[in-house]
């Protein structure tokens, strides 16, 4: 499918396999006209040319707009964490089904595009004119333009329901709540069945790194696996002018930031690729007080998914190695997040084949395993799938970073994740079944 038959994944130096009947190579077809005008995220100007004309089903001129539409209504009223009721309505169980009954012969493959709802507990500094509305609540990883891409791609898809009903293709729209907690909605979604006769589940997560119009692909591990990690101290506090006679937790506390994944370094394969990082720390109210009680909270990150699997007591271990010669009391309460999101080869092939076609053949581009984390990967372990790094960054423009306020993205990557979805949809599905 790459050119020279190789993915876009030099440093793994992985080729993924494709199948020899499929039809021509996408570079050798004529790229699709670009879009009309769309509204950019950072000034409201509309916008000719972009990536690539809608997916089927898209034939309203509107759609483009309309897509951005949703993912500023998304955005303007961000929720965090799990579902709550919203006056006059209700929030749909995980993992609820949405569109109609299915109907025509059985599928002879069902595939299922994810895309997660929750924002970040973060104030949003665009001054967008859609900005959150809610207070120190916003979206700041992209999931606004998730959910509105793979919406995009279930009204492109409905539109050609008679050809999917032809070809035997089955779809189903996962929006999956609590991605960004520990652990994350995944778990609830397959308890409610979410993942019964799925067949192939595909998603993409925004990335400010690349351009608007490609997607980053690679097979095997895209992210790591990602754990959470939080330490409390407590023992006897007192006056700072009298440390001898306390425990001096703060002092303990510093400590621990600081030794702990200075012992991990070493007593972990560095092949392994962890990485403990501390997100918060708390100690004391007063500069003249020594508190009775510290705590700090963050994540564990690991590239080798063999390595996961028995990192969590060796934590606890390290932590009560470096806090003893001070005599405080120590409790670690480490918590299994996400594994690494692992690529399946032949939904990169069919994520590679939609962005080629309908994007031009420079559409893909090489992306490397990430150490952020993503509870797509527990699907992924029931399941095959790929997830696709989507574009956001305008061409020439300012590089974002996800997790903060001033998160911007360029709106025409909400049309791109809905073309890719859907066209990977009608490449994943054969007569006899996932091809």
């Amino acid at each position: 499918m790459y050119p020279g038959g190789r993915p876009p994944d030099a440093d793994r130096g992985e080729a993924f396999r494709d199948d020899p009947h499929r039809p021509p190579h996408p570079s050798r077809r004529r790229p699709l006209e670009p879009p009309g005008g769309s509204r950019d995220r950072r000034g409201g100007r509309t916008a000719r040319g972009g990536p690539g004309r809608p997916a089927a089903g898209a034939a309203s001129p509107r759609a483009p707009a309309a897509r951005a539409e949703l993912a500023r209504a998304a955005h303007h009223r961000p929720r965090h964490g799990r579902p709550h009721r919203r006056r006059g309505g209700r929030d749909p169980a995980p993992g609820d089904r949405c569109g109609g009954r299915p109907r025509g012969p059985r599928p002879a493959g069902t595939g299922r595009l994810r895309a997660d709802l929750d924002a970040l507990p973060l104030e949003e500094a665009t001054g967008l004119p859609f900005a959150s509305r809610t207070q120190g609540v916003c979206h700041a990883c992209g999931h606004d333009v998730h959910t509105a891409g793979v919406l995009g791609a279930g009204l492109a898809l409905k539109a050609v329901e008679d050809e999917l009903v032809r070809r035997r293709i089955g779809v189903r729209l996962l929006f999956q709540p609590a991605e960004e907690t520990i652990p994350g909605g995944a778990h609830a979604v397959m308890e409610h069945g979410g993942l019964d006769g799925v067949d192939r589940l595909l998603a993409v997560h925004c990335d400010p790194s690349i351009d608007v119009g490609t997607v980053g692909l690679r097979v095997g591990p895209i992210t790591a696996a990602s754990d959470s990690v939080h330490v409390a101290l407590t023992g006897r506090g007192g006056h700072t002018s009298r440390p001898h006679l306390t425990q001096d937790l703060t002092y303990a506390l510093g400590k621990v930031v600081t030794e702990v994944p200075a012992v991990l370094s070493r007593r972990l394969d560095p092949r392994d690729g962890a990485t403990l990082v501390w997100g918060m720390v708390r100690s004391g109210s007063a500069p003249n007080i020594i508190p009775t009680r510290a705590e700090c909270t963050g994540t564990l990150r690991i590239l080798d998914a063999e390595a996961w699997h028995s990192t969590g007591p060796l934590i606890e271990e390290i932590v009560r190695s470096v806090v003893a010669p001070y005599g405080v009391g120590a409790e670690v309460t480490y918590v299994k997040g996400v594994p690494p999101v692992d690529n399946d080869n032949d939904a990169v092939v069919a994520l590679s084949r939609a962005a080629m076609t309908l994007l031009g053949p420079h559409a893909v581009v090489p992306t490397k395993q990430s150490m952020g984390g993503e509870d797509l990967g527990w699907y992924l372990t029931q399941v095959p799938g790929a997830m696709a790094r989507l574009g956001t960054r305008t061409p020439g423009g300012q590089t974002h970073e996800l997790h903060q306020g001033d998160l911007v993205v360029d709106e025409r990557a909400v049309v791109v994740a809905a073309q890719v979805l859907a066209g990977s949809v009608l490449t994943s599905v054969g007569t006899d079944g996932l091809v």
